[in-house]
């Protein structure tokens, strides 16, 4: 059986909580979405950790809890925080830069940690490096070799980008090599640095823009991820462009996703986390509604182009014909999809 995607629909009730415990980074990622200007330079006190993820917890829903910086392992308490979110009742996953500070893999557990993910955005140094940091290929990829030999369950993102589009197919080899059994393919969102730059990226003497056309994406993404299906390796990738058949849906509406910053902001939507328009904050360890224009009151909006803060935020990212309409609808940036291994499709 040949391995094909589908569509990842969204499951009412089902609840996402992206908690940076911090913004603090050891790298300069040049598309980091990081920006301390609207997500606070805060480091959270353990106790205010722990209040936290108590506040987010649901323990008879299922309840997913993503720790994120910054570089969530050069917080001192992340394995207490992964014990507590474990104990409220959380599938508990870390993302990583690959620089595992504080002994992670020594001070927690496979049993605890449902998934470590390393970030990688090439299959070598010669083209990840120059993206994330000279010699971070090397550290990143000898630290998932060391969790996949003490049983943790890894996983790999890669941000695809136009300085590394090309080298997408090379992947599959690395991560058979690493024994890497899921992948998740980003998209490259205009927040933090690459918004700051305009959208465009330099590579040499020259500028280009970060993100890839539709027709670069709908041509390289997709084969690769049924590519490394076919050698066992479960891959999720955004949906990104609608089918003219299919549905536009807002995760706004009919999820529950929380995107958590260390200066108590709490937003619904992360295409909007470069604007203080946050649905929700957090103010004496209490969550509380936001007055006045914030992002919810967009959700619901039905646009020819899809998603509406897309067309709000990222306008430059949607192309119309010659008679003015989009040539793309844009899916929720939460939509995704996924291919999975032959065997799996078998049994579903």
């Amino acid at each position: 059986m040949i391995p094909t995607a589908r569509t990842v629909g969204f499951v009412p009730g089902e609840r996402n909580v992206f908690f940076h415990i911090l913004t603090a980074c050891n790298l300069s990622c040049r598309h980091c979405y990081i920006n301390p200007e609207q997500h606070g330079r805060e480091t959270l006190p353990r106790t205010t950790m722990e209040r936290w993820i108590e506040l987010f917890a649901r323990p008879h829903q299922k309840s997913n809890m993503i720790f994120l910086g910054g570089e969530p392992t050069l917080h001192p308490d992340l394995a207490h925080g992964i014990a507590k979110a474990k104990a409220c009742g959380f599938a508990v996953t870390v993302d990583s830069n690959g620089y595992l500070f504080h002994d992670l893999l020594d001070r927690t557990t496979p049993e605890l940690l449902d998934y470590l993910s390393f970030s990688l955005d090439g299959p070598d140094a010669a083209v990840n490096d120059p993206i994330r940091g000279q010699g971070v290929f090397a550290v990143c990829t000898d630290n998932l070799r060391k969790a996949v030999a003490r049983g943790y369950a890894v996983s790999v993102i890669y941000t695809v980008s136009s300085l590394n589009i090309d080298h997408l197919p090379r992947m599959v080899a690395l991560l058979g090599e690493l024994g890497v059994k899921r992948f998740f393919i980003q998209v490259i969102g205009l927040r933090g640095k690459p918004a700051q730059d305009g959208g465009i990226c330099k590579q040499g003497s020259e500028a280009t823009e970060w993100q890839v056309s539709p027709e670069q994406w709908l041509r390289v993404v997709p084969e690769v991820a049924r590519m490394a299906a076919e050698q066992g390796i479960h891959v999720t990738y955004p949906k990104v462009f609608l089918g003219e058949d299919e549905t536009f849906e807002c995760a706004g509406i009919v999820a529950d996703n929380f995107f958590i910053f260390p200066n108590g902001r709490v937003y619904r939507c992360p295409l909007c986390e470069d604007y203080p328009i946050h649905a929700w904050r957090i103010e004496n360890d209490t969550l509380l509604h936001n007055e006045g224009l914030t992002e919810d009151q967009f959700f619901t909006l039905n646009i020819a182009e899809g998603c509406v803060m897309n067309k709000l935020l990222q306008p430059d990212t949607i192309h119309y014909d010659a008679d003015g309409r989009p040539e793309h609808r844009i899916s929720c940036c939460l939509l995704k999809q996924e291919v999975q291994p032959a065997d799996l499709q078998d049994k579903m």
